[in-house]
């Protein structure tokens, strides 16, 4: 076994269910082997979690929430900061093991990893700035404010593109606001989740805290709907595809309970005549074929104008050529493998739809059958805007080139898909900057200038809009989805007056 598995305490066969430093062994008879996509060789195995299991997480969440609740913020926070530098400990091996399962290339491993520090390091100093208000109340002699709350256990679903990061950016801010967090991450991805429950279980152990604060639980559907579906659980946070965040949304809606949403994007680059090219062909290929097109932030369409339309296509092409394919722990790799046979299907079935509604593939989209592992070309397709799967998002490396005369249509087409998450325009024009970030301009979530759609700082807050789900989570204020608002009224006087002056004598 590879030596970053074992310093991250992978074994051949992992429980997956974890109440915080204790994992739980109930007899679990499904064991979820995970595979890295480099090469398709096995890995490692974790056990499902059970429904006893389940209840142990959740009773041990409820228990450590009455307690977690009442320790002052800036201690949480000072628990979060430990984690951060735990996990500095652990980057290195920690981003190998991501790149290793996941199949993203090392680098991007590293930075995933440095994203969970960051929002450790952001937690930390949130733990001090949970604001309320102060109001000036209409009655004599009364005090009005309002403050937050901590809400109770939290559910995190997260997806395999991002196996560690995304657990964080919910994780952490959770732990700072008083909130316990369950976590289920990706049944494709299950020794990320066992990995970062080891090292934030030194953490807990060090610091002689209660079961309960971070728990783990493993596993498939059935194991995401026991959460979804339990009024225990006052908030989930799901990231994943449009079909399982609108079910999500019933089923969590229909309990009244609150969802944060981090669903589908289908990210469109704006490139003007006016752009500079050096630049906006860098974003364009780190944002198209970084991750290996897998990242709810991957560029999907470039909207071109036509006068640069020709020179971008030609340029793109010329590169797409030469870009590096292959181990993603290789240095020299650009671009890794896809994380499994179902993605690849669904690129050479999109491919053929492109044909098939009149496009054309311009380079790339073979199979690399030679290789061992689940490896694509990236592929760069013409189209047109209203093509049904241009309008879908195909969780793989196509880019679709549309040619664009006028800034409005250039907008138009940009908004016209369902999915609202990420977007950019490359313009030294004031003006079309300007028009793009206006109420009239992009319709998303994230709108960037001369900047690409992958890549975001945890010091934003991150969704989407539209069918991406309205979610919002990392930075800025985004801790208040975490909490619960409450409006509160002191009388400090020797009388009663009502609001509204209304008058009620008894």
């Amino acid at each position: 076994m590879k030596d970053f598995l074992s310093t991250l305490g992978i074994k051949k066969e992992n429980a997956g269910t974890s109440t915080g430093q204790k994992f739980l062994k109930t007899g679990s008879a499904n064991m979820i082997t995970s595979y890295t996509p480099s090469n398709g060789s096995e890995i490692a195995g974790v056990y499902e979690t059970t429904k006893k299991e389940y209840e142990e997480v959740i009773k041990a969440s409820l228990n450590a929430f009455d307690e977690w609740r009442m320790t002052p913020a800036p201690l949480r926070g000072e628990i979060v900061r430990q984690i951060g530098l735990k996990l500095r400990e652990y980057k290195e091996p920690l981003g190998k093991l991501v790149s290793y399962e996941m199949g993203k290339i090392y680098q991007e491993g590293l930075g995933e990893v440095q994203e969970m520090i960051d929002i450790c390091d952001f937690a930390v100093g949130l733990s001090r700035q949970l604001y309320g208000l102060t109001m000036h109340s209409e009655r004599p002699q009364h005090r009005m404010y309002e403050q937050w709350h901590p809400l109770g256990p939290v559910g995190v679903i997260s997806a395999f593109n991002f196996p560690v990061a995304v657990y964080s950016w919910n994780a952490m801010i959770a732990a700072v606001c008083g909130d316990t967090v369950i976590w289920k991450g990706s049944e494709k991805t299950p020794l990320c989740g066992v990995a970062v429950q080891n090292i934030v279980a030194e953490v807990l152990k060090e610091n002689d805290l209660p079961e309960g604060i971070f728990g783990l639980v493993t596993g498939g559907r059935e194991v995401g709907e026991w959460m979804t579906s339990d009024d225990r659980v006052p908030l989930i946070s799901a990231t994943g595809s449009i079909p399982m965040g609108k079910k999500v949304a019933q089923v969590v809606g229909a309990r009244l309970g609150k969802t944060i949403l981090e669903l589908g994007g289908n990210n469109a680059i704006i490139i003007s005549k006016e752009a500079d090219l050096e630049m906006t062909i860098r974003a364009v290929v780190f944002g198209a074929v970084g991750t290996a097109g897998q990242r709810c932030t991957s560029t999907r369409r470039l909207i071109i104008h036509e006068d640069v339309y020709d020179e971008m296509k030609d340029r793109l092409e010329d590169i797409y050529k030469s870009i590096k394919i292959g181990d993603p722990l290789d240095s020299s790799t650009l671009v890794g493998p896809l994380i499994d046979q179902d993605a690849v299907d669904m690129m050479q079935a999109a491919l053929k739809k492109v044909k098939d509604e009149g496009g054309s593939v311009l380079c790339g989209g073979d199979v690399l059958e030679n290789m061992e592992g689940h490896y694509v070309k990236p592929a760069i397709c013409e189209v047109e805007n209203h093509y049904e799967i241009v309008q879908d998002e195909t969780f793989a490396p196509i880019l679709y080139l549309i040619k664009y005369k006028t800034l409005d249509e250039a907008i138009a087409y940009h908004n016209g898909v369902r999915q609202g998450l990420s977007s950019s325009i490359f313009t030294l024009n004031m003006r079309e900057a300007e028009n793009f970030l206006s109420h009239r301009g992009s319709d998303c979530g994230i709108a960037n200038v001369n900047i690409g759609t992958s890549g975001a700082e945890i010091g934003g807050a991150f969704g989407g809009e539209k069918e991406t789900g309205g979610g919002r989570e990392s930075g800025s204020d985004a801790w208040k989805a975490y909490m619960r608002r409450q409006t509160n009224t002191i009388n400090w006087g020797d009388e009663l007056p009502l609001a509204q002056g209304i008058e009620f004598d008894v």
